[in-house]
């Protein structure tokens, strides 16, 4: 069997990371793989209630953290791991750096406490004790957050995310930052603010430097 692939899309609102799974799942499977698509917070029926719940209700950064690894631990279960142990490409649009930028620098949560919300929820059947369920590849699109709000302001109504002053970004750009820092091997950063087209070529690249991709 093919060996599964999990590749991560992250990158603050309005990066253009979105527009991007959808072409690589389709270049993927021109070459015959099969490719499932999903996101997070969300990827199951219970994920998207939670989803609902976090991008629309006002609650408190600890709540708000509980519900985001409640749902990725769902979404991990009933997804990601059938997904890859059938030996399938798992593009998901965000994982858990999402959340050590947003909730962790973006909100000034606790990142102790997240770390150890990654362990617990991470640490899935069928991988060795100790071993955390990360990405094999994280596609960063990285933008300066001015630009990012510049493109919101068109594309439409915001969440209470996509709402927030640009320090805000600017905090989630630095978590983005650090997390390539602390784990460099599985990540690629990508220029966002380039044409889409050598946007689209840099995404590919990655994967070619990886051996994924002819």
């Amino acid at each position: 069997m093919t060996q599964g692939l999990f590749i991560t899309f992250e990158g603050i609102d309005g990066a253009g990371k979105s527009s991007h799974v959808q072409a690589l799942a389709d270049a993927l499977r021109g070459r015959g793989r099969v490719v499932t698509v999903t996101r997070e917070p969300g990827g199951t029926p219970l994920a998207e209630q939670l989803r609902s719940l976090v991008l629309n209700d006002a609650m408190d950064p600890l709540t708000e953290a509980l519900l985001m690894f409640a749902a990725r631990r769902d979404h991990l279960l009933r997804v990601i791991e059938p997904a890859l142990a059938r030996g399938e490409v798992v593009l998901c649009d965000r994982f858990t750096d999402a959340t050590f930028a947003y909730q962790g620098h973006g909100r000034g949560f606790d990142r102790q406490v997240l770390a150890t919300l990654e362990c617990w929820v991470q640490g899935v059947p069928g991988l060795p004790a100790g071993t955390l369920r990360q990405p094999d590849l994280t596609l960063w699109f990285d933008l300066a957050p001015e630009v990012a709000a510049g493109r919101l302001a068109a594309a439409r109504a915001p969440d209470k995310f996509e709402s927030q002053p640009v320090e805000f970004f600017r905090r989630v750009a630095a978590g983005y930052a650090d997390r390539m820092a602390e784990q460099p091997a599985r990540f690629a950063r990508i220029a966002a603010d380039q044409a889409r087209d050598a946007v689209w070529s840099d995404v590919l690249a990655a994967l070619r430097q990886r051996g994924w991709l002819a």
